[in-house]
């Protein structure tokens, strides 16, 4: 009986070990909750306050956004995605004024001091969320160089297109437009959306691309805290306008967030999610999601190009942006290759010459990894399926054997007396 022993045997140990490739590649799906996913930051993430775009409309007396207490201990994972460390080699935005359209923001706070200009209430920020995309923009990251924005030499000229509370009014951003004009500023950041257009608001977008600023806008207001699965597709403003730059979020996955307002017309995908900037009160960290943040960073990565290429024209700038993208479904921001690709006249191949210096290819390791994680469930899982079908076809040949063994002689009786003659195969 030894025989038949042996082949169960390997049948067993041919299921455990496909149990046992299979049970690796499936935990990771299972240790990494999606409440961990937008932060990207290892196996515990960033536990940070979050940073409001709004405070409570209802509320009578809201108090300001309190100062953070925690402190970020590492780069986060936008930063990485958009290679800040290896742009800033070649540009940091030096000469730029960034118009910021949001809540305001503090002069004073930290990693923003000596490059924010706000006048009256713009340099109030209770909510904090414009100190907190000024820092995405231009922050030279408040001791903390790795946690620097995209354009950390730009300056940022402070606009409010919000109330106090951080309620977004189309006549405050219009104006707010039209003093970006007269400052002439090289990049107009509206980090704020209207779900309707505003005459206005359009002929100040009009003048502000007629000036040659480079306007960018988010695709969307930043998502409602109650569910958005009831709200339709619509567009957005002045995101819809024509020459507008139109940027929303994703996630490290690079793809929105469920949460994401559905809208069409987007330019460009950037992080939008767990990323990390600082406040108008204390030295402390928060962490930031939604379309305004994605904003943020594409217009400091226009500063960044405009800085490199001062001879080029805002459509120009535009086109380096897109066409250097992260080739997806929507393009996804990447202000390095903006930077150090050459590009040739419209239409002809991108990269047709390359930056003076060296270029080396973008870190793709974390998006190759996930690829290789879904390739290799593929093909276990066909292994795992092929093992089955094995196993079926070798039990029904046993058993119509009498469990001998392959080669084995014999009448099929079970008496073990068999008359074959041919030769018994070896075991392996």
């Amino acid at each position: 009986m030894r025989p038949p022993a042996r082949g169960a045997a390997r049948l067993l140990s041919g299921a455990g070990l496909a149990a046992a490739l299979l049970l690796p590649a499936a935990l990771p799906a299972q240790a990494a909750p999606p409440s961990r996913l937008p932060t990207a930051d290892g196996e515990k993430g960033q536990e940070l306050p979050g940073m409001p775009s709004a405070l409570d409309p209802e509320a009578e007396q809201a108090a300001c956004t309190p100062a953070s207490r925690d402190r970020a201990k590492k780069q986060d994972w936008s930063r990485q995605r958009l290679d800040l460390d290896r742009l800033h080699g070649h540009s940091t935005g030096e000469g730029m004024t960034v118009a910021l359209i949001d809540t305001g923001a503090a002069p004073a706070a930290a990693g923003l001091k000596g490059r924010v200009s706000a006048e009256g209430a713009a340099g109030d920020d209770c909510v904090g969320h414009g100190t907190f995309l000024a820092g995405l923009i231009a922050g030279d990251g408040g001791g903390t160089p790795r946690l620097a924005g995209v354009a950390p030499n730009a300056r940022i000229l402070a606009l409010r297109g919000t109330d106090q509370r951080g309620q977004v009014s189309p006549a405050l951003v219009a104006q707010a437009l039209k003093e970006a004009t007269a400052a002439r500023a090289d990049v107009i950041a509206v980090a704020v959306a209207l779900p309707r257009r505003d005459a206005a608001l359009t002929r100040a977008v009009a003048e502000a691309l007629g000036a040659g600023a480079v306007v960018v806008a988010a695709a969307t207001p930043d998502p409602p805290r109650t569910g958005t699965d009831e709200i339709p597709s619509r567009t957005y403003w002045p995101a819809g306008e024509p020459g507008v730059l139109s940027v929303a979020d994703m996630l490290p996955a690079g793809v929105r967030p469920d949460s994401a307002l559905p809208t069409d017309g987007i330019d460009l995908l950037a992080p939008g999610a767990g990323v990390v900037s600082g406040g108008p009160r204390g030295d402390g960290h928060y962490l930031g999601a939604g379309a305004s943040v994605a904003a943020a960073y594409a217009a400091g990565a226009v500063a960044a190009v405009r800085s490199a290429y001062p001879g080029e024209q805002p459509d120009d700038v535009v086109r380096r942006l897109t066409a250097t993208a992260y080739p997806a479904e929507i393009p996804q921001l990447d202000p390095y290759a903006a930077v150090t690709t050459v590009l040739g006249a419209p239409g002809a191949p991108l990269g047709a010459g390359r930056a003076a210096e060296p270029v080396t290819v973008r870190d793709t390791a974390d998006a190759d990894r996930a690829t290789g994680r879904a390739t290799l469930l593929v093909l276990l899982g066909s292994a795992a399926v092929l093992s089955v079908l094995w196993a079926g076809f070798a039990v029904t040949r046993a058993r119509a054997r009498g469990w001998r063994p392959a080669g084995a002689g014999g009448t099929g009786t079970g008496t073990g007396t068999g008359t074959g003659t041919g030769t018994r195969r070896a075991d392996t």
